[in-house]
């Protein structure tokens, strides 16, 4: 039985972390330097970005997991600069924030991950970062986790952190993560990065097979305004100390082990959300009995992923004949004549034709913290969920003076 515990991305076994300010960020109470390293190597699994665009971190964390066969001691991650489009010295740069912490925590150089986030086309402060770097080693422990947390911000307004254990072969396994992401948020594995930490011992193949099925149901059905960027990343870092038996796809818990990474992925999925730059609420938008799970994630994100849908949501207007449109350009083959639409439980259409409702109650619904659209497709037996949140004047005040 899976549950949720007090606990930071340092909460497993062996796992380290801390975050302090460098000088990245112009105000010394904001934190933007952080990393995580466990006490031996741990097998590692990541997902990365679909945009072309890729940041230099992405590449160097990517190589050092292919050079190591599946394995990473350390992660290290700096908020305020993205270190994207920055060419040759950003690579330079990537690598030189590697052999820094290798070098402060005495690990080889390519058992460290990089990860940057902010502001794409600035270079890096590379003396601010490697003197940050080398304060960090006296600070690392498990109560300094949650300074992990708040380094990886940037317009983030709340920390998201979540930590669960269950039980595989008698053994006590922690499994913790770590996110940060508000604005530039639509994943395809946005600015998105997500750290999860476990105690478990498991295969390398199997944790990546799971960390990209888990990604598929979790991160990539988020939306907070339609824009994928250059860094996104999902990193997991698993060193065994637990020491159940090896988790691979025959063992017999291994499903529960994928439900609870799946648990851990969504709810932090979720904290993104709600969180999206000026948001208010927290929208769902569920798919039901949809043809294939294709067409009913496909349906789900376009939902939710409409400007149109989302400000309705905003100003608590129960306008269903955005949904409707949203599902029909979702590029979904579906009968058009058997989608029902409710808001929460009020049903607003059945059949693809409108029925009557209390526009005071759904007004009064839709303007709770917490939305959920449920679209029935009655085409099939699969089904979808998708996360997002309202658009509201605060998103275009937010992003229109990002960089000033």
């Amino acid at each position: 039985m899976m549950k949720i515990v007090e606990g930071s991305i340092a909460k497993p076994k062996g796992f380290l972390a801390t975050g302090l300010h460098c000088g990245i960020k112009e105000s010394a109470d904001s934190l933007d330097l952080g990393v995580v390293i466990s006490e031996q190597p741990a097998v590692s699994a990541a997902v990365y970005t679909t945009n072309l665009f890729q940041a230099a971190p992405l590449h160097v964390t990517k190589q050092s997991i292919e050079k190591n066969e599946g394995k990473l001691q350390a992660v290290i991650v700096n908020s305020g600069n993205a270190n994207a489009c920055t060419g040759d010295r950003g690579w330079n740069d990537a690598q030189a924030m590697q052999q820094a912490v290798g070098e402060a925590f005495s690990i080889p150089t390519e058992m460290v991950g990089v990860a940057s986030t902010g502001v794409i086309g600035e270079y890096l402060p590379m003396d601010k970062i490697q003197a940050g770097i080398r304060q960090l080693p006296p600070h690392v422990s498990e109560q300094s986790g949650p300074l992990f947390s708040k380094a990886i911000l940037t317009t983030d307004l709340v920390e998201k952190t979540i930590c669960v254990e269950l039980s595989i072969d008698g053994q006590t396994i922690t499994i913790a993560g770590a996110a940060k992401g508000s604005g530039m948020i639509h994943p395809n594995m946005a600015t998105m990065l997500s750290f999860i930490t476990t105690d478990a011992a498991i295969e390398p193949v199997f944790l990546q097979q799971i960390l990209k099925k888990a990604t598929d149901e979790s991160f990539n059905m988020i939306t907070v305004d339609g824009d994928t960027s250059t860094n996104d990343m999902v990193v997991v870092l698993a060193n065994g100390l637990a020491s159940n038996v090896m988790l691979t796809e025959q063992h017999p818990q291994a499903e529960a082990f994928y439900e609870a990474l799946c648990f851990v992925m969504q709810d932090l999925a979720k904290k993104i959300a709600r969180d999206g730059e000026g948001a208010t609420k927290l929208i769902e938008v569920e798919v039901r009995q949809a043809p294939s799970i294709e067409a009913a994630r496909q349906i789900a994100k376009s939902v939710i992923g409409s400007s149109l849908v989302k400000t309705a949501v905003y100003g608590a207007d129960a306008n269903w004949g955005r949904i409707i449109c949203a599902v029909g350009y979702s590029g979904a083959q579906i009968n058009p004549d058997l989608v029902d639409v409710l808001l929460g439980e009020i049903q607003v259409v059945k059949a693809s034709f409108p029925v009557p409702f209390d526009e005071g109650l759904a007004k009064d619904y839709l303007e709770q913290e917490n939305v959920k659209i449920v679209i029935d497709l009655h085409s099939g037996i699969e089904g979808a969920v998708a996360w997002g949140c309202d658009l509201t004047y605060d998103y275009v005040k937010i992003n229109a003076s990002y960089r000033t």
